[in-house]
Formats: structure tokens, sequence, C-alpha cells
């Protein structure tokens, strides 16, 4: 039996490398390619995929929002997070939005063509150095709305401007950075955010 595949990855190159690899695989067969994390979902739905490969830095939608919502349009399709950021918060974060597996992308073609066969089983794949990180490592210690301030003050906007974004007083964003700031050990809100970005908690 052929299981079809739908590849994600905002990089053509990664992205015809990884098709290319697993095209070589007699019972594996790209249906499709795509950049963003929106036109997988398009595709999920268009081509309902046995498995889709998702990157998780895509512009746009992520990959781990990419998951969820190719979860909702194509419910029997699996999701393996390929990427090259192996961050234990990514996995954890990438689990609860469905996915069944995730792997780094320097795991070797055969290894993954294994990984996409075995999800496609109903098994779970985790690259087992990550599980062991996520494990030490623990939950996000940031709440939702401390995550999304956190999130918006990425690219260095003022507190007026997250305050616009989210729909929340100034005074509130201000509340929520200092809580991050505090919870994360850092010693101002670019460190911050660059703790939580390190632990994959964005």
């Amino acid at each position: 039996m052929t299981i079809r595949l739908l590849l994600a990855d905002d990089q053509a190159l990664v992205r015809g490398a990884l098709s290319a690899l697993l095209g070589l695989e007699p019972d594996l067969e790209v249906v499709a390619e795509v950049g963003t994390g929106e036109e997988a979902v398009a595709a999920a739905t268009e081509h309902a995929p046995d498995v889709a490969l998702l990157d998780v830095e895509m512009p746009g939608l992520d990959g781990i929002a990419a998951c969820a919502a190719v979860r909702a349009a194509s419910p029997d399709t699996q999701v393996l997070i390929v990427t090259t950021f192996g961050r234990p918060g990514y996995l954890r974060r990438a689990l609860q939005a469905g996915a069944s597996g995730f792997v780094v992308k320097d795991t070797p073609a055969s290894q993954l063509a294994d990984a996409v066969r075995r999800i496609h089983q109903g098994l779970r794949v985790v690259d087992p150095a990550l599980a062991t990180d996520s494990l030490v490592t623990g939950e996000s210690p940031l709440t939702a709305r401390e995550t999304d301030v956190l999130r918006a003050a990425r690219d260095g906007a003022s507190v007026a401007a997250i305050a616009a974004e989210l729909f929340l007083s100034e005074g509130t964003v201000r509340n929520h950075l200092s809580a991050a700031i505090g919870k994360t050990g850092a010693s101002n809100r670019t460190e911050a955010v660059l703790v939580a970005l390190g632990n994959g908690w964005l």
C-alpha cells in the first residue's frame, strides 16, 4: 500500500531534497509540496494525505499551528514535525497540537522513511534526545497571555503597539511582561524573549 505524503517547508531546497529522498521509497508517494502553513492546510484539505511532514519555522502560520489546522481539516492525516530546531518546548507544543511525531532534519533518510511508516501505522515517533531534554526542561512557566505578549514583543514592538495588537491595556501588557521576565529569570524583555525562544515556548 502506498503512503501519500504532504511536505511543507519554506526552504525550497530542503523541501525538494526531502521529496526526492522520500520519493525513492517504493511505498511512499509525495502528493503535494508547499512552502507555508496556510498552503499546508489547503493541500491537506484538497489531497487528504496519509502523513503530513511539517517544518516548525514557516512564515505566517508556523508548523505547530499548521499541525492543529491540518488535523482539523483532514482528521485522518497524521502529522510528523521535521525541524532544524530541536527545542524541548517545540516538542511539547507539537504533541499538544496533535502531532504523532517529532524528528530533526539531520535524521538519516532511511530513519525518516521509517518514522513515516510507523506514524501511518498509528504509532508515535519522537527523537529520543529531544524527549529526554523535554522531560528535563519541563513545561513552559508562562501563561497563555504572557506567551502572547512575549511573542508580540519579539520584534521590539512598543508597549502601546502590543496593547493595540492584543486588545489589552498598556498597564496589563506591562504586568504580563514583568511576570514573563521574572519567570524566565531574565533582566529585561528582550532577554525574556530570547530565553523563551531558546526553550521553544514561543
